[in-house]
């Protein structure tokens, strides 16, 4: 495309706020990075902070990426320059997935060009943490106990935070709802439930862990009660439901999968396996 081509086509999208001399001075390429599926990403860091200066460098850098084959362009916005989202909304980019701080958008250059989906899942855990004395942790919630009848009685845990591993959040959510320190002894089955929040599945994970004290301290916040239950009147009991005992009966009976390293992955902050025992993998 020759420069009087492009300067034609932004002079048709480009609001007017700038001169012919502005055009052609701020008509360079945004920023990149490619990946190898065809996709350019530009760089968050260096997008221009003016809108109509954005407006002219992302009409000039879609004509050059089209016209070099380019497939999909993404493009990350910073919350501090939000008013650039209505620009690349113009030039028919969507919203592909948002954080607190960020938009990301993406635009296909070539009709049925694929995009992946953004993260899909919530992902929790429960906790089985039963006593040498046959007792089970379990809590009440607070929007629970206001419901008419008995408690509904509940294994703690929750959600996992943004690059915990399961083993840590577990025993994380255990202490924070009732202030029980515990030790991670295997994870044992999970629920996968689909429909779960904002249109996206769940996943909870279900683990037995082993009680290293006993006191409890609950968190207010978001619990009406907790206490050691014998676990056969936690069987008996009106208010749990019989996914909760089925569970635990689970972990009560199932060995499990327990973390395990495995050779070739070096990064244990990144990485988390769960296998059987060695020994029962030979009995095999």
């Amino acid at each position: 495309m020759t420069l009087r081509a492009v300067f034609a086509l932004l002079s048709a999208h480009v609001d007017g706020l700038l001169t012919r001399e502005s055009l052609v001075q701020y008509m360079e390429l945004l920023a990149f990075t490619t990946n190898p599926f065809g996709g350019v990403l530009t760089e968050t860091a260096a997008l221009p902070e003016a809108p109509d200066v954005f407006q002219v460098q992302l009409h000039y850098s879609l004509e050059t990426w089209r016209g070099e084959g380019y497939r999909v362009v993404w493009i990350e916005i910073p919350l501090e320059r939000a008013g650039l989202v209505p620009v690349a909304a113009g030039a028919g980019f969507s919203f592909h997935h948002s954080g607190e701080t960020y938009v990301m958008m993406t635009l296909r250059l070539e009709e049925g060009a694929f995009i992946p989906a953004h993260a899909s899942h919530y992902i929790g855990a429960g906790g089985v943490v039963l006593s040498e004395d046959q007792e089970l942790l379990v809590v009440s919630e607070k929007y629970q106990s206001q419901r008419t009848g008995p408690p509904r009685y509940k294994l703690p845990g929750g959600a996992l935070h943004e690059g915990e591993h399961l083993a840590e959040a577990v025993v994380r959510e255990v202490l924070e709802e009732t202030g029980v320190q515990a030790r991670f002894d295997a994870l044992v089955c999970f629920r996968h439930w689909h429909g779960y929040r904002y249109g996206k599945s769940d996943i909870y994970f279900v683990c037995r862990l082993s009680p290293l004290s006993k006191e409890i301290t609950i968190q207010e916040e978001e619990i009406a009660e907790c206490l050691w239950m014998p676990v056969e009147e936690y069987f008996d009991a009106e208010g749990v439901s019989p996914f909760n005992k089925r569970i635990v009966r689970t972990a009560m009976s199932s060995s499990g999968v327990t973390p395990t390293e495995v050779e070739g992955y070096a990064e244990p902050e990144r990485y988390e396996f769960f296998m059987p025992l060695d020994s029962e993998m030979n009995e095999d």
